[in-house]
């Protein structure tokens, strides 16, 4: 036959099992100092880290670019700002058409133009019209009508872009520094494709 418990004997084993609960443990704070350290040291360690990737990506990768002035007009607005793939020309060469940063071969500033013309072309200025090799040149991205003159002092302009050359104009014709005053530009100069 079972046993049956009461009440009290209920009570009894609870407060029984609650006095013979472990201890809460203490602190030991001699430690404390190393830890604190350690964990800075970690935080220092993922702070580095997460510099020099931003470092990285925007030297090698991507970069934030604004800008300024109105040659690239009327693709491009002053003080826009868009993104700037710098690791595309590591994987392949500059194409026609391409909006690209720059650095200005006789000054040490950066300008955005656009690549009309690769390496071993004939580009040729005449009549306000722009040939490169011997054909006109079809530019969909400026307003129609848009006329390309060279220096004033000729009638007719020619170049030939060099090995790793690439001859660049501003979509704005009438007020942009480019390959008409500096020449064609080398490769090693481009620092990247402007993503619109």
């Amino acid at each position: 036959m079972a046993e049956k418990s009461t009440g009290t004997e209920n009570v009894e084993m609870m407060a029984a099992a609650n006095a013979i609960a472990p201890p809460l443990p203490q602190r030991d704070y001699r430690n404390l100092g190393g830890s604190l350290l350690k964990q800075f040291g970690q935080c220092l360690v993922v702070a580095a880290a997460a510099y020099g990737c931003f470092q990285f990506c925007s030297r090698y990768i991507f970069q934030a670019v604004q800008v300024d002035g109105c040659s690239m007009a009327p693709t491009l607005a002053d003080t826009d700002r868009y993104l700037l793939n710098r690791w595309i020309y590591h994987v392949r060469e500059p194409r026609t058409e391409d909006i690209v940063v720059l650095r200005d071969p006789r000054d040490d500033v950066y300008l955005v133009k656009r690549v009309v013309a690769k390496p071993g072309d004939r580009v040729y200025l005449k009549g306000g019209n722009i040939f490169v090799n011997g054909a006109l040149l079809k530019e969909t991205y400026l307003p129609l009508g848009t006329r390309t003159f060279g220096d004033p002092h000729y009638r007719e302009q020619m170049w030939i872009c060099g090995l790793h050359q690439f001859f660049v104009l501003g979509d704005n014709r009438n007020n942009s520094t480019d390959s008409r005053i500096f020449g064609a530009v080398p490769q090693q100069s481009i620092l990247g494709l402007v993503k619109l």
